[in-house]
């Protein structure tokens, strides 16, 4: 039997999958969600969303996807790895998320294939095409400015294409280094870990989303508190810590997790983490 049945629960709650049901709208991830619609809505054109590891990017990505329906007017297309050995690779690769059929032999004809797609889509059939790229920081110079003339397509309102890149700190500095890219950024907003209360509602809401039911509770607020403080609020290192912790009431035949629970998990990750191999 799997933990979380032996729990009382339904379903998995501390899986790391990136599963819209269970990202944890904090104030950080609302925001972002809200803002990233209304850019796309309006058609800004490039919005970027950063954040370190384990904050919650992907899902956000999936949350955005399953938000805003396809049947609405909205054409959503993601590339989960941004990789690319060449323009030609990059703009073929589009040619064929967006489902054109005519052989593109060169990077000349892809771009004017993309343009005219995105013309008859956004203007005469008046739907929005986003492009979304996770793990944006594997985005090379040469990717970023491949991005920055597609989003040059445009009318006098409008941008043809809306691109959301999700992506590592680290991207921001890449990004300032190309000249006229930074200035086509219409939203920019970074993904901040959580306190110990969002942190304490994130586990909440995680349990109540896998079925447990009210009031019952199975981390005491001093558990939480460790859990804060070994995690510093990052939501993917919340979620193994708790997995972790749930099994442990299973083999320890205990309710509750306790501050004493978490402290010899913590322990434990801490030597196989940090001990030198003898």
């Amino acid at each position: 039997m799997s933990y979380y049945r032996a729990l009382g629960l339904t379903r998995e709650p501390f899986s790391t999958s990136p599963d819209p049901a269970f990202l944890f709208r904090s104030s950080s991830h609302a925001q972002a969600l809200t803002r990233l619609e209304i850019a796309i809505r309006l058609r800004r054109g490039l919005s970027l969303i950063l954040g370190e590891v384990g904050t919650g990017k992907t899902t956000l990505a999936r949350t955005l996807l399953s938000n805003v329906p396809q049947e609405d007017g909205f054409s959503f297309h993601i590339i989960l790895d941004p990789t690319f050995e060449s323009e030609y690779q990059f703009l073929l690769h589009l040619c064929r998320l967006f489902g054109l059929r005519q052989p593109a032999k060169s990077t000349l004809d892809c771009r004017e294939a993309i343009e005219h797609y995105l013309f008859q889509s956004g203007v005469t059939e008046g739907r929005t095409t986003v492009l979304i790229l996770d793990e944006g920081q594997k985005l090379t110079t040469d990717m970023l400015e491949h991005l920055r003339v597609l989003l040059n397509y445009e009318t006098n309102e409008y941008k043809l294409l809306q691109v959301v890149i999700f992506g590592q700190m680290e991207l921001l500095g890449r990004i300032g280094r190309i000249r006229n890219f930074m200035d086509r950024v219409a939203l920019k907003y970074i993904i901040n870990p959580l306190s110990e209360q969002e942190t304490a509602d994130m586990i909440r809401f995680r349990l109540r989303s896998a079925g447990l039911p009210e009031p019952h509770e199975l981390f005491t607020a001093d558990a939480i508190q460790a859990i804060h403080r070994f995690t510093q609020g990052y939501p993917r290192r919340i979620a193994l810590v708790c997995h972790n912790a749930l099994e442990a009431l299973i083999i320890h035949d205990k309710t509750t997790v306790d501050h004493a629970l978490v402290e010899g998990l913590v322990h434990d990750e801490s030597r196989w983490v940090y001990e030198p191999a003898s």
